[in-house]
C-alpha cells in the first residue's frame, strides 16, 4: 500500500548515517533537531520529508471555497437588507452567520492560497499550518455569531416585535437555495481538511438558519404566534455552537502538537518490534499533525549487532506509510543505551537511563 503523503515519483529523501551515543534535543514545537556529536561515535538519521500533500486537493479546495464566498456575500446583502425589514430576528441571525461565513470563507481561501508557497530557512516545513489557523478562527468566529444570536433571543422574548412574515418567508425561501448552493459546492472538497470542514460547517449551519427563518415565518404567518421567531434562533445558536466546539477542539489538538486521534504510540511499537527485522525496540515514539492529514512520526529503534541499519530505516518507514498512512518519518538507529532524557515516557524508563 502506498503512503497517500509520498507519491511514486517522489525523489529519494534525504539521509546521513548516526548512531545513539550523543546528546541531542527535540524541539517539537518547531520541529527544528540540534545535535551536539561526539567523537568516537557514529550516526544514523533518516528524515523523510514530502511538502507536496495534496496538492490536488488544495487546488479545487481554494476554487470551491471562492465559489461559495461568492454565493454567500452576495446573498447576505439580501439577508441583511430582508432581516432588517421584516423585523425577523431569525433572518437577522442566518445574516449575521453569513457574515462571518463571508469572512470564514474569505480567511480559508487566503489560507490555502498562501499555503502553498514553499518552505524556507525560517519555515522548514511551509505554510500548511495556516489552514489549522484558519480554521481555528473560524470556529471561534461561529462562538462569537451564536452568543450573539442568545442575547438577541432573549431581547426579543422580553420585547416581542412585529414581524412581516411575507417577507420573512421570500428571504428565508431565497437564502435557503443560496445555502444550498454553496453547501453542494464545498461539500465536493476534501472533508478531512479541518480548513475545509470549518467552512463546511459555516454553511451548514446558514441552510439550518434558513429552514428555522422559514419555519418561524410560516407559524407567524398562520398563528400570529412571534415567540416562534426568537425560540427557533436559540435553536440554531446551540447547533453552531456545537460545531464551533468540534472545530475548535481539533485545532487546537493539532496547535499543542498532540498525538493523532487516529494513531496510538503503543500499537506503533508493538507493531514496528514484531515486523521490523532486527530491531529489538521501539521507544521515544512521538506523533503529531502539520494538517489533519498529514501525519508525521520520530521515534528510535534500537538495531541488533551487525543488522543493517539503512534496511531498518527503509522498512520501518514503509511500514509506516503502509499500516498507518504516516508520510513524514525521522528514525534514529541505535545499538548502544539511549541517552536521550527530552520527553522521556514512562515507558521508556527500562531502556533509556
Amino acid at each position: 500500500m502506498t503512503s497517500p503523503y509520498r507519491p511514486a515519483n517522489t525523489p529519494a529523501p534525504h539521509q546521513h548515517d548516526a548512531v545513539c551515543g550523543h546528546d541531542h534535543s527535540h524541539d517539537h514545537a518547531g520541529h527544528d533537531h540540534a545535535h551536539d556529536h561526539k567523537h568516537g561515535h557514529d550516526h544514523n538519521h533518516h528524515h523523510d520529508h514530502d511538502h507536496t500533500f495534496g496538492h490536488a486537493h488544495g487546488v479545487t479546495d481554494q476554487r470551491r471555497i471562492a465559489a461559495a464566498f461568492v454565493i454567500i456575500f452576495a446573498f447576505m446583502l439580501v439577508e441583511v437588507a430582508g432581516g432588517i425589514w421584516s423585523g425577523s430576528l431569525a433572518l437577522l441571525a442566518d445574516a449575521g452567520h453569513m457574515v462571518s461565513d463571508a469572512a470564514a470563507l474569505g480567511f480559508s481561501w487566503l489560507a490555502l492560497h498562501y499555503g502553498k508557497r514553499p518552505a524556507n530557512a525560517k519555515l522548514t516545513f511551509g505554510y500548511k499550518r495556516l489552514e489549522i489557523l484558519a480554521a481555528f478562527v473560524n470556529g471561534c468566529a461561529l462562538f462569537l455569531v451564536a452568543a450573539w444570536i442568545l442575547f438577541e433571543a432573549i431581547v426579543r422574548f422580553a420585547k416581542p416585535v412585529p414581524i412581516l412574515s411575507g417577507t420573512m418567508l421570500w428571504v428565508a425561501v431565497v437564502g435557503l437555495a443560496a445555502n444550498i448552493a454553496a453547501f453542494y459546492v464545498l461539500n465536493g472538497g476534501n472533508q478531512e481538511n479541518l480548513n475545509m470542514r470549518s467552512a463546511w460547517l459555516h454553511v451548514l449551519g446558514d441552510i439550518l438558519g434558513s429552514v428555522a427563518a422559514i419555519v418561524a415565518a410560516l407559524v407567524i404567518r398562520f398563528t400570529g404566534w412571534t415567540p416562534i421567531d426568537p425560540l427557533l434562533s436559540v435553536l440554531v445558536a446551540l447547533l453552531i455552537l456545537k460545531s464551533a466546539w468540534q472545530i475548535v477542539k481539533a485545532t487546537t489538538h493539532i496547535l499543542l502538537e498532540g498525538t493523532p486521534p487516529n494513531l496510538h504510540l503503543d500499537d506503533i511499537k508493538r507493531d514496528l518490534e514484531q515486523h521490523i527485522e532486527g530491531v529489538t525496540d521501539i521507544h521515544h515514539i512521538h506523533a503529531w499533525a502539520m494538517t489533519a492529514e498529514q501525519l508525521m512520526v520520530t521515534l528510535h529503534a534500537v538495531a541488533k549487532p551487525g543488522a543493517d541499519q539503512a534496511s531498518i530505516v527503509t522498512h520501518i518507514q514503509q511500514r509506516l506509510a503502509s499500516e498507518f498512512n504516516v508520510g513524514h518519518v525521522t528514525v534514529q538507529v541505535e545499538t548502544a543505551d539511549c541517552v536521550d532524557q527530552f520527553h522521556q515516557f514512562e515507558s521508556d524508563k527500562a531502556q533509556c537511563h
